[in-house]
């Protein structure tokens, strides 16, 4: 087989059933698959049925004494193009955190030079308990590809996130990572329905911004809007899994930067925007960055100080429109969204503001609620000829779900 080679390690949970189902997509889409069974996974799933769905032996004990006479576990962790944790439990998620290694599936996701990539599925309160989100961001920072899981109901009777995603999303997730163009298994449509269809914005460049700008008074206080970042980042990520070439120019915020993405660290608005210009040229521009709109004419280069309790006067400048800017300018990219956080008549003004900037798209919120900083968005996206509302979700289905509406208006 020419399609990529996975090594697919299957954790102990219920989710383990749809391993099997993963299995035989990736075989479908041409692809080889190499299973490791985790002990608890075996109350799942048998090794019997992996292997014959996989045509592969299936490994399950690090003290098989003819596999690791030649330290099998070593070439099981570098012979894969990527190595898959599904169902990633709480526990596993732990142990590759704190790098245990007390199985062979431990032991090799430590020993693998190979890109990992876990695909949570868990009780909602295991996925939103803070040990787990501790974990998953630390495994986010050390270049672990962890998927947020879906929302739903789940075989304990409760509902929420922590639902293993269909085989189809999984795969498309891969085949974007690997840059394997899928055949077998059909998109999902619509918003939140998984991920965008892997390769549908390949040979696109898509420039997304995200954050705040911080627009400095003195060299220890600044202006700035309060922005966290995610829903940019979100974006970025979303467009690389369907396979954009993305620039991310990112304020300052404290977010692991996407797998397949370029980022460039900036800080005020006037950076921004040169960042923006040097991007260029761009298909696609994705303006979601909280800009301040002021800065302070004339920063001070020392500490101001407080004089008698007065208060000091600051004289401020007017920052560069960086949306109107790229939406009117010489280079302009294809399709120029920009977006709008709004405390009331939000879509009346969103109309307006794509009016007055010359954008394409305008994605509206109301921010009057817990958004900046959540990790839940509702949106608007305004055209020129429609509104198209999205219900609440996790701001990456909110950017799943624009991804798939950017690539639609591209001829494929």
């Amino acid at each position: 087989m020419n399609g990529p080679r996975i090594l697919l390690v299957v954790g102990g949970g219920i989710a383990a059933y749809k391993s099997c189902e993963l299995v035989r997509t990736i075989r479908k889409e041409g692809g080889s698959v190499t299973c490791v069974l985790t002990e608890g996974g075996a109350r799942f799933v048998t090794p019997m049925t992996l292997a014959a769905l996989s045509e592969n032996p299936v490994h399950t004990t690090l003290w098989d004494l003819r596999n690791e006479a030649e330290m099998g576990h070593i070439q099981l962790s570098r012979e894969a193009d990527l190595v898959v944790v599904c169902p990633a439990t709480a526990d596993l998620l732990a142990k590759m955190a704190a790098g245990m290694a007390d199985d062979l599936a431990t032991t090799l996701l430590l020993a693998t030079d190979k890109p990992v990539l876990a695909v949570p599925a868990m009780n909602v309160r295991m996925w939103q308990h803070a040990a787990t989100g501790r974990n998953v961001r630390l495994l986010r920072d050390s270049g672990i590809d962890v998927l947020e899981p879906d929302e739903g109901p789940m075989a304990c009777g409760e509902y929420g996130p922590g639902r293993l995603p269909e085989p189809a999303a999984i795969w498309r997730h891969i085949a974007a990572k690997l840059g394997h163009p899928p055949h077998a298994v059909k998109p999902d449509t619509g918003a939140g329905s998984g991920m965008p269809p892997a390769g549908s914005l390949r040979g696109r460049h898509v420039l997304v911004t995200a954050g705040p700008t911080h627009e400095p008074i003195d060299p220890v206080r600044y202006i700035a809007n309060r922005s966290s970042g995610k829903q940019g980042f979100a974006i970025a990520a979303a467009a690389a899994q369907a396979g954009a070439r993305v620039t991310l120019v990112a304020g300052p915020v404290h977010l692991a930067t996407p797998a397949g993405v370029e980022r460039v660290d900036v800080e005020t608005a006037r950076e921004m925007a040169a960042a923006v210009e040097a991007a260029l040229p761009a298909d696609i521009a994705v303006m979601v960055a909280a800009v301040a709109d002021w800065r302070v004419a004339d920063a001070a280069g020392q500490k101001l100080k407080k004089q008698g309790g007065g208060v000091p006067a600051l004289a401020l400048a007017e920052n560069p429109d960086i949306l109107a800017g790229l939406a009117s300018g010489p280079r302009r990219p294809q399709l120029v969204v920009g977006f709008a956080a709004e405390t009331q008549d939000v879509i009346r003004y969103a109309q307006e503001k794509r009016l007055r900037k010359h954008a394409d798209w305008i994605v509206a919120n109301d921010v009057s609620g817990d958004v900046m900083g959540g990790d839940l968005n509702a949106v608007h996206i305004v055209r020129a000829d429609d509104v198209i509302s999205l219900p609440e979700m996790p701001k990456e289905d909110v950017a799943r779900a624009l991804v798939e509406r950017f690539a639609d208006a591209f001829p494929r």
